[in-house]
C-alpha cells in the first residue's frame, strides 16, 4: 500500500519562504489534488516531494522511508513518477525514444514500454517515429504521462496536466487517471487549478495560499463558497 506523507514541511528559495509548515496525505490508491492560484507553492510541494529542490524543515515520507537525503534519481527508482508542469518532453527525439528515456530508474530486465501505456493513449502508438515536437500540446502532455508510467510508478506525481490542453485530451486523462486507480491500485497525487476536473476525479483535495495548506476535505468542498475564495483569482 503506497502512502506518501509530507508533515510540517518548509520550503525556501534564498531568502523567500515558498512552503510553509505544509502537511498532506496522499492515500493509498486514491486520487489526491492539490488546488491553488497560480504562486502559492503547489509546484513548490512536488519538487519537495520529487527531490528537486530540498526542504528546510519538516519531513516527507514515502512508504517507511524518510525522503529528506533521498535524491530524485532513487526516489524515481523507489517508484515515484513525475509528471512536470510544462511536459518537458524531449522535442527533438521520435515519441518512442522519449518513452525509452524512461527506462533510466528501471533494472534491465524492467526495460519495456508496458502495453497499458497505448491502450490509454492510443495515439502515441501510431506516431512512434514522430518528434515530440512536432506533436499538439494534448499529445506532448499524453506522452509525458506515458514516460512517467514506463517507470512503473506506484505513485504518478502530476503537476497541472490539463495546462493548455484542449478539452477532448483532458477527458482522455482524465478517464486515464481514473484507470490507474481503480484498475492498477495506482496512487494519484494532483497539483491543478481546473475545479471541475478535481471535482469529478478527487477522493480528497487541498487547498493552498500563499504557500499553506488552507483546507482540506472531500472534493464536494470545492463547492463551498470558503473553499471558493481561496481559489479565485
Amino acid at each position: 500500500m503506497t502512502t506518501l506523507t509530507v508533515t510540517d514541511v518548509d520550503l525556501h528559495y534564498g531568502a523567500a519562504q515558498a512552503l510553509k509548515t505544509v502537511s498532506i496525505t496522499a492515500q493509498p490508491n486514491k486520487i489526491t489534488s492539490v488546488l491553488g492560484r497560480n504562486g502559492v507553492g503547489k509546484s513548490s510541494l512536488l519538487r519537495a516531494i520529487t527531490g528537486t529542490h530540498q526542504i528546510s524543515g519538516g519531513a516527507i515520507r514515502f512508504e517507511e522511508f524518510e525522503l529528506k537525503k533521498i535524491p530524485p534519481y532513487t526516489r524515481a527508482r523507489m517508484g515515484i513518477g513525475y509528471v512536470p508542469q510544462g511536459r518537458e518532453i524531449f522535442p527533438l527525439l521520435t515519441v518512442k525514444e522519449n518513452l525509452l528515456t524512461g527506462y533510466a530508474p528501471l533494472k534491465p530486465k524492467d526495460r519495456s514500454i508496458p502495453d497499458t501505456i497505448f491502450e490509454l493513449f492510443p495515439v502515441l502508438k501510431t506516431m512512434l517515429s514522430r518528434r515530440g515536437g512536432d506533436l499538439s500540446g494534448g499529445q506532448q502532455q499524453q506522452l509525458a504521462i506515458g514516460r512517467a508510467l514506463v517507470t512503473r510508478p506506484s505513485l504518478l506525481v502530476l503537476d497541472e496536466p490539463t495546462e493548455g490542453i484542449q478539452p477532448s485530451i483532458i477527458k482522455d486523462i482524465g478517464r486515464a487517471l481514473q484507470f490507474l486507480r481503480d484498475e492498477m491500485g495506482m496512487t494519484i497525487l494532483l497539483v491543478e487549478q481546473y475545479l471541475d476536473f478535481c471535482r469529478e476525479l478527487s477522493d480528497h483535495i487541498y487547498v493552498m495560499d500563499r504557500g499553506e495548506i488552507m483546507h482540506e476535505g472531500p472534493a464536494s468542498d470545492l463547492d463551498d463558497p470558503n473553499v471558493k475564495r481561496h481559489l479565485m483569482v
